[in-house]
């Protein structure tokens, strides 16, 4: 099954044979955790503003070998990171942490001694939205994560795809029964209480509910959600069936916001402010500030009381809300040009609207559009670094990566000495959700 094409079965051998060694165990007592990536097609910067959302994973992710210690001690090893990680499932995690992702800057309870680069600050932050949750454990795990070469900060939710890694693994070890919806909440936890974070559930939702070949749509208001699955044949042939499509994701070389914005979380409260500007226009009290608390009416006969830069913010939140029902339908319905074209505009909203995209980006953003067979394209993650995703024809997937290679070094030269040919632009599958192997 194209779905389960990743982990191949020589990572999984790899990954058993480092943890082996570390725990000196045998392989066949290794236990795997994938957590794959994921891609947002429609529903760009919204769902922390409770807005309708759609994803799906790629058959690329995060791998997480682990053995239960049989004691309350934590041993991690990274493929990414130097250092060795160690802790205990007893010790108790703060929340009041403080922890600046971007800076490199961390400020901790001096009686710990912490590792290189603070890398484990996401297996604490399982251990952390556990506890929080009442959740008891009784032992560790001596453990080897590593993620798919060249793609972690670069805008497939490599973050999420690791808090829920730990979380699964912790859970495993543990025998704790959690829900996929539970863990959404506990990955959360990790995200906006234990680390700071100010995003929303997206990420750690399509990691954990999506399912091969499906698109996955979620109100992050309500929280419900529903897999879209691509149409078969009917009698009466009035639905089509979906063409055969890849994913490209093409990279930029960016591995930091080099951009002037002044960021993700700055954005978070523009649309919060825009939000509490629309309710009091609207005479509606203690609501929380959200843009989905906002009926499309109610934007519509009070958008003229926004200063200019809070009124793009709210554009981009309800156009893109729209762009996501119809790419839903247009999904079930397996018309994939119409997809992409709502892929593309949803692109152009982020440019223009949300105001997210470093110039590299962007030129990256165009040169996909020109690209042979591709439906649609737009920024994958936040949009501040990282790369473009695109929805390509099965048959000109190979000549679009080539294309896209080859303009970049024009305009991009001295990003794209940082990158290889078989790394700046990938041809993936769309993937399933995470699981223990």
């Amino acid at each position: 099954m194209d779905g389960l094409s990743w982990p191949s079965e020589a990572e999984l051998n790899e990954i058993r044979q480092i943890v082996s060694k570390m725990a000196g165990r045998d392989p066949d007592e290794v236990r795997v955790v994938a957590s794959p990536y994921r891609i947002c097609p429609l529903g760009a910067h919204i769902d922390h503003q409770g807005g309708t959302v759609s994803a799906m994973t790629i058959n690329k992710g995060i791998l997480l070998g682990f053995i239960p210690s049989g004691d309350s001690q934590v041993v991690l090893r990274s493929g990414q990171f130097n250092g060795e990680v160690r802790f205990r499932v007893d010790e108790i995690e703060h929340s009041s942490h403080s922890i600046e992702m971007n800076d490199k800057v961390y400020s901790h309870d001096s009686s710990k001694q912490y590792e290189e680069s603070n890398w484990g600050s996401y297996a604490r932050g399982a251990l952390y939205a556990l506890h929080r949750k009442g959740n008891h454990l009784f032992q560790g795990f001596v453990g080897y994560i590593s993620g798919s070469e060249g793609l972690d900060s670069s805008g497939l939710s490599s973050s999420a795809a690791v808090g829920v890694a730990y979380l699964l693994a912790f859970e495993n070890a543990n025998n704790i029964m959690v829900s996929p919806e539970e863990n959404i909440e506990y990955d959360r936890l990790v995200e906006n209480e234990y680390l700071g974070l100010k995003n929303g559930i997206l990420d750690q939702s399509a990691i954990l509910l999506s399912r091969y070949s499906c698109l996955l749509c979620m109100n992050c208001k309500t929280k419900e959600h529903k897999l879209i699955h691509p149409p078969k044949l009917q009698k009466n042939h009035k639905t089509e069936l979906q063409k055969p499509y890849k994913i490209l994701l093409a990279f930029s070389g960016l591995k930091h916001a080099l951009t002037k914005n002044p960021g993700y979380n700055h954005r978070v409260s523009e649309c919060q402010e825009a939000a509490r500007i629309l309710l009091d226009a609207s005479g509606i009290e203690k609501v929380e500030p959200l843009l989905s608390n906002v009926e499309p009416e109610a934007y519509q006969t009070h958008k003229c009381k926004l200063e200019p830069n809070l009124a793009k913010r709210a554009e981009h939140y309800f156009s893109e809300n729209l762009r996501v029902i119809k790419g839903l339908e247009a999904w079930a319905s397996g018309k994939l040009e119409d997809f992409g074209k709502l892929i593309t505009a949803s692109g152009l909203s982020s440019i223009q609207n949300y105001e997210c995209g470093s110039e590299p980006l962007v030129q990256l953003y165009k040169i996909l559009l020109r690209a042979p067979g591709v439906f649609g394209a737009r920024f994958s993650g936040a949009g501040f670094r990282g790369c473009c995703v695109a929805f390509v024809d099965a048959n000109d997937a190979a000549e679009a990566a080539s294309f896209i290679w080859e303009e970049y070094q024009k305009v991009q030269p001295e990003l794209s000495c940082k990158l290889t040919q078989d790394m700046a632009v990938l041809i993936c599958k769309a993937g399933d959700c995470a699981r223990v192997i």
